[in-house]
């Protein structure tokens, strides 16, 4: 599936819905949707996005969901049997994060903070080191565990899959995204 830049830029500002279900026990967060995402409904689907296969590589799921479309309900499935779910700190969907200002990104961390409180993750995983020291205001704050939780829950900061991260492979990512993984019981 192809979208010329007019049908993605006519996704500019719309949003997607949470890729969450109760019992979701390690919740990615992404900063916010790109235009390839909001046509199609699915979390960090444009093609060449390590998410994904960072994901497999790590062990965490089975086998690469059919992303760069929207997910069918067997993809769906997968994500949640592995018990993880991926939402956004902020809602609409730009071409790039950093369209975004300090305060979208500030008014993004509370709302992501409402939402965990009431989904309960064991770990919050916030793919974006910039946007997580932006929007939750701790401009020191370096990849990995932190020292703060979101709503009490165990959260930690890890790489962008963003082919834009270029210093960043699948493998690394899979390292990164594996210890969080550990930590919610989502691999052992």
């Amino acid at each position: 599936m192809g979208f010329t830049r007019a049908e993605l830029d006519s996704f500019r500002d719309a949003t997607v819905p949470d890729l969450v279900e109760p019992g979701v026990r390690l919740l990615f967060v992404g900063i916010n949707p790109g235009l390839w995402t909001a046509a199609t409904g699915t979390p960090f689907a444009r093609p060449g996005n390590r998410f994904w296969p960072a994901l497999v590589t790590a062990g965490i799921l089975p086998r690469i969901p059919a992303y760069s479309a929207t997910l069918g309900e067997s993809d769906r499935r997968l994500v949640f049997d592995a018990g993880i779910g991926v939402t956004n700190m902020v809602a609409r969907a730009t071409a790039r994060a950093d369209e975004l200002s300090r305060d979208e990104l500030r008014a993004g961390a509370e709302a992501l903070a409402g939402r965990v409180a009431t989904w309960r993750p064991r770990v919050v995983a916030i793919v974006g080191l910039t946007a997580y020291r932006q929007g939750f205001d701790r401009p020191k704050a370096v990849a990995g565990r932190q020292d703060a939780s979101i709503a009490g829950c165990e959260t930690w900061v890890l790489p962008n899959p963003s082919g834009l991260n270029a210093h960043d492979t699948v493998d690394s990512l899979a390292a990164a995204y594996a210890a969080p993984a550990r930590a919610a019981g989502v691999l052992s």
